[in-house]
């Protein structure tokens, strides 16, 4: 069951915690780059900076979230940007308000 797995992925703080910040991602991250961080996402090295995680465990969190269809990612030259995929978030949102 997909919503299984949904739940343990965002069963982790920092995980549920970038799902919250790129909710808003102009009120939480500094935009250094000219990508439209709601229409494109968020470089991985703003959220890592803010989580003060290391590069490799905040690539790691947001693997997890994309791979769950809760971020989408979108890669320009060598960096990568994410975002969340609301459709999903949405449907997960309906599973609980009817199911649970």
């Amino acid at each position: 069951m997909e919503n299984v797995k949904t739940f343990k992925t965002l069963s982790n703080e920092y995980r549920l915690k970038i799902l919250t910040l790129l909710k808003e991602p102009k009120k939480h991250f500094y935009n250094e780059t000219k990508v439209d961080e709601v229409e494109t996402g968020v470089c991985v090295g703003e959220i890592q900076k803010l989580l003060n995680l290391t590069q490799s465990t905040t690539s790691h969190y947001l693997s997890m979230l994309e791979k769950d269809n809760l971020l989408i990612a979108t890669r320009i030259g060598k960096w990568t940007y994410y975002r969340r995929n609301e459709e999903m978030i949405s449907d997960f949102k309906n599973f609980i308000l009817e199911e649970l």
